[in-house]
Formats: structure tokens, C-alpha cells, sequence
């Protein structure tokens, strides 16, 4: 994948030394992460370490099917863990959130957090990819009247560890086909909301948008660069 690769060298994303942790969620697009990383520490000039999380929030019958990223891992001679967490109880049983999604994402992130800490990991990368950073700038302007978007590296300095995201150079289009390509293992969503949220439409409208006009997605990525916002640079 020459996109991963050119992001992390645009973006300078990893640095000799590092201790990397990959967020597993079991979609393509970690899968698709975590295959360009394990296979870039070979040709790559600098040498890191690299592991992967995989954040199980809890629903019933989920454990049992990431077994096939465990010995996904273990192939690609990956570190592999699971943390076990009552993400799903809290949310829709106790909570019941009527929009789930912000909170669920918060603590799965602290979660994951957590777990590359106890690691020694310095660097979190992240399988967001170009259509989700479009997608993204497109609901915050639309849905918040806000010009943003996530940042290809980010800083944490309470946690004192940055946020990489190597795949916004690669679009889903890309993702698929490696996955497909590749036979990735990509476990199934168990999540109640899986297809349905804001995130869903937008994604449908700008496809459509992009059926009669080619080439929105990278004209929109390349208005993120040329602005430099949120830390996006040409």
C-alpha cells in the first residue's frame, strides 16, 4: 500500500524507536492497518516495535470470534491483546443512550489508551482512512457549522503519546481490495447500531456526489492540505 507509506513519511508518523499499537477493531480498515505496518518494518529506514488491541465492548458472542485475529497476528509475528470491557452494558443497558456513538467512542478509546500504555507504547495508529477524513470535515461543516477535521498525527499530552492515522492517503475503494486481495479477516460488527448513523448518510450522499463528479474525495482532501487545518500540510 504506497498511500500508508507516503503518509507516514509526509506526516513523519513513526520514528526510529517507536513502540506502535494498532486499534484491531476487527474491520477491514484496522486490518488493512495493521498488514501495511507489519509489512513496512521491513523496508522502512527506521525500526519500531509494533502490537495490536483489539477492545472487546462486551456483547454477547463477540469474544469468541476474534480468535481468526489472533492468529492473524500471530502471522504477521504480532503482539496480540484483548481488553475486556462492559462498554456495551453501560451504553444500552444502563445509559440507553439514544445516541450511543460519542459515548461509545469515548470509552473505547480510553480503553484502548489504557492498554497501549500498559504496553510502553509512545504512538496509537488509528485505520481511518482518506474517505473517513472527508466524511468527517463534510458532517462537521454541515451538521456543527464548523471548518474541522481529526489530524493525520496527533499529540496527547496528558497521556504523553501521539495518535496516527497512516491510511488518509488510501481511500476505502483501496481498502476493500487489499482486503479482498490479501483474504484480511474482518469480524463482524455486533453492535445494534452498525449501519445506522449520521456517519452512514453522509457517506451515501457524498458518494452519490462523487458518481456524477470523480474526484471530490481527493479534491476535498487536498482543500484540508492547502488550508492546513487541524494540522493537515501539502
Amino acid at each position: 500500500m504506497s498511500g500508508v507509506r507516503r503518509a507516514v513519511q509526509h506526516y513523519d508518523m513513526i520514528a526510529d524507536g517507536d513502540r506502535l499499537v494498532v486499534g484491531l477493531s476487527g474491520g477491514k480498515d484496522s486490518s488493512a492497518l495493521l498488514l501495511a505496518l507489519a509489512n513496512m518494518r521491513e523496508f522502512l529506514p527506521v525500526k519500531y516495535d509494533l502490537a495490536a488491541v483489539t477492545v472487546d465492548m462486551g456483547f454477547p458472542g463477540y469474544r469468541e470470534k476474534l480468535a481468526v485475529l489472533e492468529r492473524f497476528c500471530e502471522d504477521l509475528g504480532v503482539e496480540f491483546r484483548i481488553v475486556g470491557t462492559q462498554i456495551a452494558q453501560i451504553v444500552f443497558d444502563e445509559r440507553k443512550e439514544k445516541n450511543p456513538c460519542a459515548l461509545c467512542a469515548k470509552l473505547r478509546r480510553g480503553a484502548l489508551n489504557n492498554a497501549a500504555l500498559e504496553w510502553g507504547a509512545n504512538k496509537i495508529a488509528l485505520g481511518h482512512h482518506l474517505d473517513d477524513a472527508v466524511e468527517t470535515f463534510m458532517m462537521s461543516v454541515m451538521h456543527e457549522g464548523r471548518i474541522g477535521c481529526f489530524s493525520p498525527v496527533t499529540w496527547y499530552d496528558d497521556r504523553r503519546f501521539f495518535v496516527i492515522r497512516p491510511l488518509i492517503y488510501t481511500t476505502e475503494r483501496e481498502v476493500k481490495a487489499l482486503v479482498r486481495a490479501a483474504e484480511l479477516p474482518v469480524v463482524e460488527s455486533s453492535c445494534p447500531e452498525n449501519g445506522n448513523t449520521e456517519r452512514e448518510e453522509m457517506k451515501k450522499y457524498l458518494r452519490t456526489f462523487d458518481d456524477l463528479h470523480r474526484g471530490l474525495y481527493k479534491r476535498v482532501l487536498g482543500a484540508l492540505e492547502r488550508r492546513e487545518i487541524d494540522g493537515w500540510h501539502a
